[in-house]
């Protein structure tokens, strides 16, 4: 495991991108964060697609932030919802985020 202080960057590899959709919360961050665990051991690092994202607790908040400091994390297609949460807590400016997923591979 990577400390957070240290995220492994994936270097000249592709990121995978992961996209779920619906409403994120308590109940399915274990869904969620296994999706990210994959992603990350296997690719060190992914692309969030969050346009289908409905809703996220704070639960889901933590979890973006912790697999930010872990790891190489990209964040795209936030809907006015989530960017606007995103923006009240001030992550907006912590977070690689990108309005496109083809904006965040470019990266």
């Amino acid at each position: 495991m990577t400390s957070p202080a240290s995220p492994r960057h994936p270097g000249a590899r592709a990121l995978p991108v992961i996209a779920p959709r619906g409403e994120f919360d308590y109940g399915t961050v274990p869904w969620l964060q296994e999706q990210i665990d994959t992603a990350v051991d296997e690719h060190g690092g992914l692309i969030l697609d969050a346009g289908r994202i409905t809703f996220i607790d704070s639960t889901v908040l933590t979890l973006i932030l912790m697999t930010h400091q872990r790891t190489h994390l990209r964040i795209a297609n936030l809907s006015p919802r989530l960017t606007h949460l995103f923006g009240v807590y001030g992550i907006d400016h912590v977070l690689r985020i990108y309005p496109t997923v083809s904006d965040a591979r470019a990266a």
